[in-house]
């Protein structure tokens, strides 16, 4: 299930974030390649969300480097973000529940804004639909009679349209059903098949490593492991709440008492 490795987009070094005397992030290091999924997992307060506020623009690094392609770059607004190809998809989804698909992915990018073209819009709404094989009854459907899968298939593909180099899903799966959760998972792997970097925030270790190539683990603001999709589900909790470096210190000082 794991993909090759394309080119080599996104590269954090050092990169941390202070709030005042508070340290929300330090020292992170990330790469994200396309057509990969990496998943950021981590438990409440771990960091994930001001790591992703900080890729998408929100918050500006306090110390550290971020590298776009090779170079570097500074996110200093969400327009920049965007305008490089980092995409975010948030949790609230962001659509408009009275309009219908067609208006909600080309919101505020319409086609030919000053004399809307209807036609072309819906012609590139079901192409990208049906390359994303998204189960969605007609274009025309308003988004409040969808279902929470296929409200997420949505908002992914009109991150799609901008045609981003890196997607970001900040808990794509909460509160979905067994059958909604895998379509979002299969529309995830179709989006990394597409050649797209994905980084994946989720609480659900299941769904991690089922379409994960990589999982990155953050404790306290910090790197705590890089896993693959094969790591159990065992380990992956114990690097998330410490138990492994308790675990470790508990060894180590059982090695002391002996050597005395």
């Amino acid at each position: 299930m794991t993909a090759d490795k394309g080119e080599l987009i996104l590269k954090l070094r050092g990169v941390s974030k202070q709030f005042g005397a508070v340290t929300a992030l330090k020292d992170i290091e990330l790469d994200v390649h396309a057509g990969e999924v990496v998943a950021l997992v981590g438990d409440n307060g771990a960091g994930k969300s001001t790591l992703i506020k900080v890729l998408a623009g929100v918050h500006q690094p306090t110390e550290g480097t971020i590298e776009w392609c090779g170079k570097p770059v500074s996110l200093d607004s969400p327009g920049t973000a965007l305008e490089l190809g980092i995409a975010t998809v948030f949790q609230d989804l962001a659509l408009c529940e009275n309009l219908d698909v067609v208006s909600n992915l080309f919101l505020g990018h319409e086609i030919n804004p000053w004399q809307l073209d209807e036609v072309q819009m819906e012609v590139r709404a079901w192409t990208l639909l049906r390359e994303l094989a998204a189960r969605i009854p007609s274009v025309r459907e308003p988004i409040a009679s969808l279902s929470g899968g296929q409200r997420q298939t949505v908002a992914i593909a009109r991150s799609l349209l901008l045609d981003p180099k890196i997607i970001m899903l900040d808990e794509p799966t909460a509160a979905l059903g067994v059958a909604q959760t895998a379509e979002v998972l299969n529309l995830i792997e179709r989006v990394r098949d597409r050649g797209h970097g994905v980084i994946l925030i989720s609480h659900n270790m299941e769904d991690v490593r089922a379409v994960a190539d990589r999982i990155v683990v953050l404790r306290l603001g910090q790197n705590n492991g890089v896993f693959t999709n094969e790591t159990s589900h065992q380990e992956l909790v114990a690097a998330i709440t410490g138990a492994s470096e308790n675990s470790v210190s508990r060894r180590m000082a059982r090695k002391q008492e002996e050597a005395v």
